[in-house]
């Protein structure tokens, strides 16, 4: 049976104006995406608002809409409310009830993403199981994925944030049944000014876990090894074995794979995954971590991981003459970014191993102290070449030559890096790229590519 939205339902549960009856067959932010039977959600953003589309939307053969500004459109069949946003996660919230799926909320400063894949990867083994997709893990994207609940028997959403209240607004609509922290970072510094900020931020998720839920935490990360809530499961994981109720042991990397034993429950499970770094066998803990509350197989849960591969540009292994470059341009902050170099530095190598990095944003008074660090962990690993671009790129680049590195070197441009690279790569060297996404190293890649 189709599935339908229940508008006088929907109507007193966004305590709207007044009742409309009937059923709608989708709830469509986007007026392209009408089709006849939705209900349009006219939202309205720093650079758009949907309000502008209602009469299309209406045109278009909606249904009905929700708005929170008049306008010329046929207001019978227009919900008005005090904020579209708002009410589209109550929305959300409610599909989300009747779905009941094992939910699963997971949120961080770096690491959620790949975390939620494997997560995902683990319970789908068992479950029908619906994840974030793309960066759907705002105020707009979490309702979407939500409202995407269709029979579901699990789902995992990841939940992202630039100010304090974004991660408790977000945890009240997807009231998860586990909660996952995998770090306490300085990423959003610029706006949150300090990382017990961030900390009260990421751990705003607890305001729609229930009473005695599970509570999975990185132990590794100094603002969550000691964390205790007695109204909540407290698990951790990780590899320092410190106050950790699951850890990793005999870790060995294996081309473009990782090898490792999970300690847990007394009970010691071979597993490998297709992704190089410790920090990606943290993501892997908690993922198992999540299959044990959730009561997946051993068995399920290892091979679930060991055919995970990453998604997007997140250390993506690409072969390109004879050399390997590794793309992982989805974002950087000082942790991944010292986690890649580190992880960069310790991988056999038939040749050379380069760096070309660019800047972290949105560290605010951090960021030239932090893209110094990493410039002179870049030294210290005894690289053999960083090349950067962006304004505090050359940070980067100046600190790795004062601190030794004896190939440092800035590029006005991507396509200069690009240029540079093309001619410098030989077979056997490793190249790993990385930055925030808003560099969009990604079209330093392109052209490199295209100089084949």
């Amino acid at each position: 049976m189709k599935r339908q939205f229940s508008l006088s339902e929907i109507s007193e549960w966004i305590s709207a104006d007044k009742k409309i009856f009937g059923a709608a067959q989708s709830v469509v932010t986007d007026s392209r995406k009408i089709t006849p039977g939705s209900l349009f959600v006219a939202l309205e953003g720093e650079r758009f608002d949907g309000h502008a589309y209602l009469a299309e939307a209406l045109q278009k053969g909606a249904v009905a809409a929700v708005a929170h500004k008049r306008g010329n459109f046929p207001e019978e069949k227009v919900l008005f409310v005090g904020d579209t946003g708002r009410a589209y996660r109550a929305i959300a919230r409610l599909h989300r009830i009747k779905e009941a799926p094992r939910m699963v909320g997971i949120t961080g400063s770096v690491g959620k993403t790949s975390t939620k894949d494997m997560i995902a990867a683990v319970l789908a083994s068992e479950l029908y199981t619906l994840k974030t997709e793309a960066n759907l893990n705002n105020q707009f994207g979490v309702p979407q994925t939500l409202l995407g609940l269709d029979g579901h028997q699990a789902a995992v959403v990841e939940m992202a944030m630039t100010a304090i209240g974004e991660i408790e607004e977000l945890a009240l609509t997807v009231l998860p049944d586990v909660g996952v922290v995998t770090n306490i970072g300085v990423s959003h510094m610029e706006k949150l000014g300090s990382r017990d900020n961030i900390f009260k931020a990421k751990m705003e998720i607890l305001s729609g876990l229930r009473e005695g839920s599970p509570l999975i935490l990185n132990g590794d990360s100094d603002y969550l090894c000691g964390y205790e809530n007695p109204h909540y499961r407290v698990i951790r994981y990780g590899l320092s074995g410190q106050n950790c109720n699951l850890t990793a042991e005999e870790i060995e990397e294996e081309g473009a794979g990782t090898s490792f034993v999970v300690c847990c429950e007394g009970r010691r499970t071979p597993v490998r995954i297709p992704a190089v770094g410790r920090h990606n066998v943290l993501n892997a803990l908690a993922a198992w971590a999540v299959g044990e509350c959730l009561g997946i197989s051993p068995e399920h849960r290892a091979e679930a991981l060991a055919a995970c591969l990453p998604s997007g540009m997140r250390q993506r292994m690409v072969p390109w003459r004879g050399s390997t470059v590794v793309e992982d341009c989805y974002n950087a902050g000082p942790e991944s970014m010292e986690a890649a170099l580190t992880t960069l530095a310790g991988r056999p190598a038939m040749g050379k191993k380069y760096a070309a990095l660019a800047d972290m944003l949105e560290l605010g008074e951090l960021s030239l102290s932090a893209h110094r660090k990493v410039g002179r962990r870049a030294a210290e690993l005894g690289l053999d070449g960083v090349f950067t671009t962006g304004e505090m790129g050359r940070v980067i680049s100046d600190a790795a030559r004062e601190a030794g590195a004896e190939n440092a070197r800035h590029f006005d441009t991507k396509e200069d890096m690009a240029a540079f690279l093309a001619g410098l790569l030989a077979p056997g060297d490793i190249l790993w790229v990385k930055g925030s996404h808003g560099m969009a190293l990604e079209t330093m890649l392109q052209t490199l590519y295209a100089r084949e």
